[in-house]
Parts: structure tokens; sequence; C-alpha cells
């Protein structure tokens, strides 16, 4: 597996909290996928195993563990820059058919996700052409967050880019 590539993008998202107002400014792409290595990928292989859904990807060759020195890293740059760690982005790319859309999390997500305190960014690029990015509050389904890009006064519709370093974005807070 090695590094990020291939159009597969997984990272954190961070920002600042004000009231109830999330805004997240910043966006960290993780490079280093250790899925492959001890210990984790006998971890992964057994989290997989129980709660992927089939798909045309082979199981070893789906799921992504970062490496625990880059995120580390990234996680005090975010603080380093007066940030907060509000979630992590990560992209589905293949349609199922069940699931043609691909716009939210699934039950691996969300079990991946759960007692995080973190939001999952969900960018389904099933249509290269048309990306969607939706919010969930630990990979629940039930607990989207709605996304307005832009600020709350100007709402542009240029999108989210997950290859790129920063976005700005303000998320309504879970009530």
């Amino acid at each position: 597996m090695g590094r990020a590539g291939s159009g597969k993008a997984f990272g954190l998202v961070c920002g600042t909290v004000a009231g109830d107002i999330l805004n997240a400014a910043a966006c960290f792409r993780l490079k280093e996928n250790v899925r492959s290595r001890s210990p984790y990928k006998e971890q992964v292989d057994r989290i997989m195993a129980e709660h992927a859904v089939p798909s045309e990807t082979p199981l070893p060759n789906r799921g992504w563990v970062a490496d625990p020195a880059e995120l580390f890293a990234r996680i005090r740059e975010c603080r380093s820059s007066g940030q907060v760690l509000l979630g992590t982005y990560h992209m589905h790319r293949v349609a199922w058919e069940h699931d043609r859309d691909r716009d939210t999390p699934t039950e691996l997500d969300e079990v991946l996700a759960r007692d995080s305190g973190l939001l999952m960014f969900i960018v389904s690029m099933v249509r290269p052409e048309q990306p969607v990015i939706r919010a969930f509050y630990e990979g629940m389904k039930e607990k989207e967050i709605p996304i307005i890009f832009g600020s709350l006064d100007e709402r542009p519709q240029d999108g989210f880019h997950p290859d790129e370093r920063s976005f700005s974005l303000e998320l309504g807070r879970l009530g």
C-alpha cells in the first residue's frame, strides 16, 4: 500500500470552534498508509472481515491506517496554528449496487469512528466531475452536520478540494 496515490485521499480537518459554529480552516493530507504493516494489518483485517461490505476492491487493498508519526506531526501542526482537530476526511470512489452515490459512511466507517468525538467528512468521487462532500458526527448517518461553504454571509459554491492544503467552511454544531 505505502503512500497515498491513485486518487485516494485521507486526512485531517482542523479549525476553530466559536459557539455553535465549527469553522474548518485547514486540511492536512496524510500520505503514509501503514495498513499493510504489522500489527495494523492483522487488526484491520479482522475489522474488515467483520464489517466491510463486499466490493470490487479486494479487502487487503481497502482501509487506511495513518502512520502514527505523520499523524501526530500533523496534529501538532494543527495545534501550533491555534486550531483544534475537528475530524477526518476520506474518499469513496466505487459505486455499490445498494449505494450508488457512496456519499454516506459505511458500517465500517461508523465502527472506526465510534467514540472518537470527531466529524467524519465523506468525499464521494463516484462521479469525479461532480464530487460530493458530507459530514457526520462519529460517522453516524443519523448525525449529519450541514455544511455551508464560505462564510455564513458569503457562500461561494466552488466546493471542497481534498488535495488542497486548506479550505474554508462553516458547520452547524450538534445541538
